[in-house]
């Protein structure tokens, strides 16, 4: 079914945070070029599989991905989607696929072992120069609803192009500055939502909806927000690990009120999430932290499919730690590596991973 398509404009400033209209090609505040942020998102097929695109190098470049060799032994898939070894019927690129716009940035998005189909979607971008910018976004479609798979790839590539459009400084302050970057994250929310909604039926029964986590990390700050359960960490090498976000669900209330984090996040309601990006969200503003980041470590963006199966801050950044350790250091061999321990456990949920090595 094809969906209608609409445009996505700016809401404000990406340098300044002033409020400015999709039609104003300078910011009247501080003087900033507007460039068009997050171009419209086409109407996505859902009965097709949507383009997957690779980044190396400058975020702004982009090449298709082709299919590669058959995941079950190696050989190579034939045009009609068949291993020509073993015919196996390939993996759609959907079901698998990866991002790395710099060696030190990476993203691996899985449909993991028990799902039909994978609801969760990851857009990334980085600066060639390790540790100087980097923005990673991670969207998870409700299975609930319809079309999610279709609305979570669009809302994530859509917060991504507002984050890379902007470099914001605000005006010469600290606090000035975090503001801005607040202000760009907002507005890349807002480009998810819009996404949300140019991928969603006007008479569809059960409209389309996602989770948002997205984290903006420019010359030693890091700031994230969230809507819904997707998550960020920070893994410093040597001091106490940090989840930077904190759920919008019913588990979340439940462990605000004492409840353990084991029994809230695994009863019949621990994965009913409170806020999400859709047609019926009561609100898509993110919530958001701000850290200064002083040494070496992981920043780490994911969604449910990892964490349910270690959720707690501390041991899942040994989890990472080791898995780094075992695996070089490299991100992108890193993510994969997760992607596979959280199959390994059941792969129960879809599984994205994106990673950011400081």
């Amino acid at each position: 079914m094809d969906v209608a398509m609409t445009s996505t404009t700016r809401t404000v400033c990406p340098a300044c945070g002033e409020p400015v209209s999709g039609t104003d090609l300078y910011c009247e505040n501080c003087g900033a070029e507007l460039q068009s942020s997050a171009p419209a998102t086409p109407a996505l097929d859902t009965d097709t599989e949507p383009t997957i695109e690779l980044h190396t190098g400058d975020p702004g470049a982009a090449a298709a991905v082709v299919p590669g060799p058959c995941r079950s032994c190696g050989g190579t898939v034939s045009a009609d989607g068949y291993c020509e070894t073993c015919g196996t019927k390939a993996t759609k690129l959907r079901d698998h696929f990866t991002e790395q716009p710099a060696p030190w940035v990476a993203a691996v998005c899985d449909r993991g072992i028990r799902h039909s189909r994978n609801e969760d979607a990851v857009a990334i971008a980085a600066d060639p120069e390790p540790g100087s910018r980097a923005l990673l976004v991670v969207c998870d479609g409700v299975s609930s609803s319809l079309d999610s798979d279709v609305a979570s790839l669009a809302a994530a590539r859509a917060a991504r192009d507002v984050l890379v459009a902007g470099q914001a400084q605000g005006m010469g302050t600290e606090a000035s500055r975090e503001a801005a970057v607040i202000a760009r994250l907002n507005a890349a929310a807002d480009a998810a939502s819009d996404a949300v909604l140019a991928n969603t039926s006007p008479d569809s029964p059960n409209p389309a909806s996602c989770t948002f986590v997205a984290t903006v990390l420019e010359a030693g700050l890091l700031v994230a927000g969230v809507v819904g359960d997707s998550r960020a960490y920070w893994f410093p090498d040597n001091a106490e690990a940090v989840a930077l976000t904190v759920d919008d669900s019913w588990a979340a209330e439940l462990i605000a009120t004492g409840v353990p984090r084991h029994e809230a996040e695994t009863g019949p309601q621990g994965h009913a999430i409170t806020r999400w990006l859709g047609k019926d969200a009561p609100d898509h503003t993110p919530r958001t932290t701000t850290l200064r980041v002083a040494g070496p470590g992981w920043l780490m963006a994911c969604s449910d499919g990892l964490w349910n199966y270690c959720s707690e801050a501390a041991p899942l950044a040994d989890l990472v730690r080791q898995t780094a350790a075992a695996n070089g250091g490299e991100p992108l061999a890193t993510a994969s590596a997760l992607v596979d321990w959280a199959n390994a456990q059941g792969g129960q949920d879809n599984i994205t991973v994106a990673l950011a090595r400081l």
